[in-house]
């Protein structure tokens, strides 16, 4: 098993559950949302995205340029989660899974078009 694959199935694992948690609009997940100023309806929508990137990046097994576009849209979505943190004064505990999610992504995504998948 090749690293890529192992960053694939971490970003499949981590944002299918958080996906469904947000699209499933979970006490933990609606106390998320009012915290950061976003309405349930608005995190439902960024949950969606989220089980998006999942299935390209599983898709990425039959087209890894799917699986690459799924991670750099995942990577510009946590760019917004770590932005929203950072103006709600989350210390970096919260600010942290972004910043490291979106590193996985982002090395995922240089794999692949290192050629490495």
């Amino acid at each position: 098993m090749t690293l890529t694959y192992i960053l694939g199935a971490i970003l499949v694992l981590v944002f299918a559950a958080l996906g469904g948690a947000k699209v499933a609009a979970v006490p933990s997940m609606r106390a998320r949302a009012a915290h950061v100023g976003f309405s349930i309806a608005a995190y439902r929508g960024i949950g969606a995205l989220e089980l998006l990137a999942a299935v390209g990046i599983l898709a990425g097994v039959y087209d890894e340029r799917l699986a690459a576009a799924a991670a750099v849209g995942l990577v510009l979505l946590l760019a917004g989660a770590v932005t929203t943190h950072a103006r709600t004064g989350d210390g970096l505990a919260e600010v942290a899974p972004g910043l490291v999610l979106s590193a996985v992504a982002a090395v995922f995504v240089a794999l692949i078009l290192a050629g490495q998948s």
